[in-house]
């Protein structure tokens, strides 16, 4: 019976058992199976191309959208759209990031490879490095080089080693650390905008620098000290120099200033003098013998105010006294008394 109704079936005849309404019956449950895997399949399709079509750029990133192998930057923050399977877009971290040199970030383990380094003095040390840079160009730092950060690094590592062996190994581990920091970002910038690569640097700084042994640290210690201990006596000598020096000046001060005083005071009197031998000179040549007395008179005076003469005679007994203030118009109580004689000054003149 099956080869007959599969004979019939392949002839174009219908059985009469009834094979019909089962066919048929086949026939009108197959379409809605198919239509619900097309539409499965359709809506499947356009997820795909929704998801696809779009892209959402953060804060902090930039994207490259690459059509046909164009790149074009795209900077604003949001959502944006694409076009399924054509375009494609690559993000790129803007934010500050950073790498050392000299050390591992994880563990603070020692890199000698890149720590090590000469000093112009011909010295060995150990100097850390931690090098700050963001992404400034995301379609030159994508495609100008095939690894930009290594470039960085390498640039970064060729400029440390040039400036620390330019400098003395006392610089580099105590006073010049700022400057050389300086000296190397801006060799550092300068190479960099030469490569043009679309990374930019931020800054570096010296972490740690330190001899390579413990026997030349210890020494570097030991020498370290004896400069602060020479700091320290410097600022105190300094300091008793600021004290000392203003009472100084104000003693050489007030020295000179004695000294010119000093200076118009005998100026001064040798003035008076002067003036006053003139007028005594005019007088004395008015009245030579006069005058020749009052000068003697008043030499007396200075040179022995307090003397008085006495005349004893031959047998001791004193005759004259002559007291010094009767020739000068002394007071009274220095009057002669009676027993002594006042000198003839009509013989003496």
């Amino acid at each position: 019976m099956r080869t007959d109704s599969f004979r019939n079936r392949r002839n174009g005849f219908e059985t009469m058992d009834g094979d019909k309404s089962g066919s048929a019956g086949d026939s009108q449950k197959k379409p809605p199976i198919g239509r619900i895997f097309g539409i499965a399949a359709v809506v499947l399709v356009l997820l795909v191309l929704a998801m696809n079509s779009t892209y959402e750029i953060k804060e902090q990133e930039q994207a490259v959208l690459i059509t046909l192998g164009k790149a074009q930057a795209v900077t604003d923050p949001g959502l944006h759209f694409k076009i399924p399977f054509i375009q494609q877009v690559r993000k790129v971290n803007t934010t500050i990031q950073g790498f050392a040199i000299g050390y591992s970030t994880d563990d603070n383990a020692v890199n000698e490879e890149e720590s090590l380094m000469i000093t112009s003095d011909f010295n060995f040390i150990d100097v850390d490095f931690y090098v700050e840079y963001r992404y400034s160009d995301p379609v030159k730092a994508l495609y100008a080089s095939q690894s930009p950060l290594d470039i960085l690094k390498n640039i970064s590592q060729s400029c440390i080693r040039t400036v620390i062996g330019s400098y003395p190994v006392d610089d580099v581990l105590t006073t010049g650390k700022n400057e050389i920091q300086a000296s190397i970002k801006d060799m550092i910038l300068t190479r960099l905008a030469q490569h043009d690569i679309g990374i930019q640097l931020v800054n570096i700084t010296i972490q740690d620098s330190e001899p390579p042994t413990v026997e030349v640290m210890e020494a570097f210690k030991a020498v370290e000290t004896a400069k602060q201990g020479k700091e320290t006596a410097l600022n105190n000598a300094n300091k008793y120099r600021n004290e000392q020096l203003p009472s100084a000046q104000a003693q050489a001060d007030g020295i000179i200033k004695d000294a010119e005083a000093q200076k118009l005071e005998r100026i001064n009197e040798a003035t008076a003098q002067v003036a006053r031998f003139n007028a005594m000179y005019e007088e004395y040549i008015k009245n030579p013998v006069i005058t020749r007395k009052r000068m003697f008179y008043e030499a007396m005076e200075n040179v022995m105010p307090d003397l008085k003469i006495v005349i004893e005679s031959p047998d001791g007994n004193t005759q004259t006294v002559y007291p010094l203030e009767s020739f000068t118009g002394g007071s009274d109580t220095d009057t002669p008394s009676q027993d002594t004689q006042a000198p003839d000054e009509t013989q003496d003149s």
